[in-house]
């Protein structure tokens, strides 16, 4: 019942409501304009609505979908998910504590998948389509992006995103996770003041970029770097 509750509610939004189509809308403007929709709903519908946490979780799930990134926003959130896997718009698997497992999130259609695909897209002006079918990009919190579009990819839209880890930045939280022991970063620190040449190598998602983000702290100020 509260997906088609959230279904009809967004369905008025898109026919009722042509501020809808604007760039920048606020959430404000939108929660003002679903309240307004909840209000002409039958009674059958209002009485549902009347439990504050189910009127709140289809507001934030319609908000999301709307000016967020639909049911990737969640796991965006989550602190213990570091990778998100979209195979198309009915599946998505994610990476918590290192292991992988099929997310119960999906999109509803490849339509709001490609919208979620355009917005992370647009905020990083770049562009991904027939045309160009692959791209890879940064979210705003320095989380890596990849998006590969038919015909290059076999399911439909698919989005890899490995998040950037905000609760790990100093050598201190590395040796707190047993990424490295004191001597092993004592040792690279060295290494990187001495202007060492360094290999970093290892799985997906055991902490090579981050643990290079965190060494470039240490590198001397007046030093360029360059990103190839």
């Amino acid at each position: 019942m509260t997906e088609e509750l959230k279904k009809m509610i967004q369905n008025r939004l898109l026919t009722d409501y042509d501020i809808l189509l604007q760039d920048n809308i606020s959430e404000e403007k939108i929660k003002q304009c679903i309240d307004k929709i909840i209000e002409t709903l039958p009674q059958k519908e209002k009485d549902i609505l009347k439990d504050p946490k189910m009127r709140q979780d289809i507001i934030r799930s319609l908000l999301d979908k709307i000016i967020g990134l639909g049911p990737l926003k969640p796991l965006i959130d989550d602190p213990e998910v570091t990778e998100i896997m979209v195979n198309g718009p009915f599946k998505i698997y994610i990476e918590r504590r290192g292991k992988m497992e099929l997310s119960p999130l999906k999109f509803d259609s490849e339509k709001d998948l490609m919208n979620a695909i355009h917005k992370i897209v647009a905020f990083t002006k770049r562009r991904v389509d027939e045309s160009i079918p692959f791209v890879d990009v940064s979210l705003f919190d320095g989380s890596r992006v990849n998006i590969i579009l038919p015909p290059l990819s076999l399911v439909g839209p698919s989005i890899t995103i490995r998040k950037f880890s905000k609760d790990i930045n100093s050598v201190e939280a590395l040796i707190s996770r047993d990424t490295l022991t004191k001597d092993m970063a004592d040792f690279i620190i060295a290494a990187v003041k001495a202007k060492l040449n360094i290999v970093f190598s290892g799985a997906t998602g055991v902490g090579k970029t981050t643990t290079l983000n965190i060494l470039l702290n240490y590198i001397p100020h007046g030093e360029r770097i360059v990103t190839i």
